[in-house]
């Protein structure tokens, strides 16, 4: 399970298991990382972990927030990474395996003008398995079962000034809103599409019941709500 290490000046101070999926960080008490430094903002960051993957972003803070020296306002973690909050400093330590790549959050945004593109189709299917050797040898090996394929899913956007186009669910994780107003994240997962919140006070809505902060399965045809605008989650044919 990753962590993430504080220390300051080179001296450890605690050590901080990432074992729920929104860890916030601040000056605040209520923070789940306490900091209480003026450095610092009452609120200042959050890490969104999901599955083995585990993302930054800044909350708006006054002084910002650095990761390996560099300013930022998303960013996908990767192990060692040094999280800088004035003179503090988280170092994000995972045991888990590293992303193949890092996502783009802007251009995963759904709901900014013209990010909306088709994806292209399916990937070809994989070349058929021959045994080397002789057909008596093939014919003496069992054939593996084929795995069960997993369910594409994708977004029709039914109002806003996308409404009409279509987002197919490709990437691990999609971001859907606007920074600053409320955010939200779609994860594939083999159990199949899930949606958690991520950034501000008002939570998603799923079939005209607002969310709460953990995980939510969707199911085909549930219509979304979040920063104003409705869009319909299904799974393609």
């Amino acid at each position: 399970m990753a962590k993430l290490i504080l220390s300051m000046d080179g001296l450890v101070l605690k050590e901080f298991t990432l074992g729920k999926e929104r860890t916030t960080i601040g000056r605040k008490a209520h923070n789940d990382i306490q900091i209480d430094n003026l450095a610092v903002s009452g609120e200042h960051a959050v890490v969104v972990t999901i599955l083995s993957d585990s993302f930054l972003e800044d909350l708006g803070s006054t002084n910002g927030t650095l990761v390996n020296g560099q300013t930022v306002k998303k960013h996908f973690l990767q192990n060692n990474d040094v999280i800088e909050l004035g003179k503090y400093k988280l170092k994000f330590v995972s045991d888990g395996p590293a992303p193949a790549k890092a996502v783009d959050f802007e251009k995963t945004m759904v709901l900014r003008p013209g990010a909306l593109r088709p994806q292209p189709g399916a990937a070809a299917p994989g070349k058929p398995a021959g045994a080397p050797g002789s057909p008596a040898a093939a014919a003496a090996a069992p054939a593996a079962p084929p795995p069960t394929p997993q369910r594409a899913g994708a977004l029709q956007l039914l109002s806003g000034a996308n409404a009409g186009r279509q987002l197919d669910l490709t990437k691990p994780l999609t971001t859907l809103g606007k920074p600053g107003v409320q955010v939200a994240v779609i994860t594939r997962r083999p159990q199949g599409f899930f949606i958690t919140h991520v950034e501000g006070a008002n939570f998603p809505v799923v079939n005209g019941k607002t969310l709460d902060a953990q995980a939510h399965a969707l199911g085909d045809h549930d219509v979304i709500e979040i920063a104003g605008v409705k869009m319909e989650f299904f799974f393609k044919t």
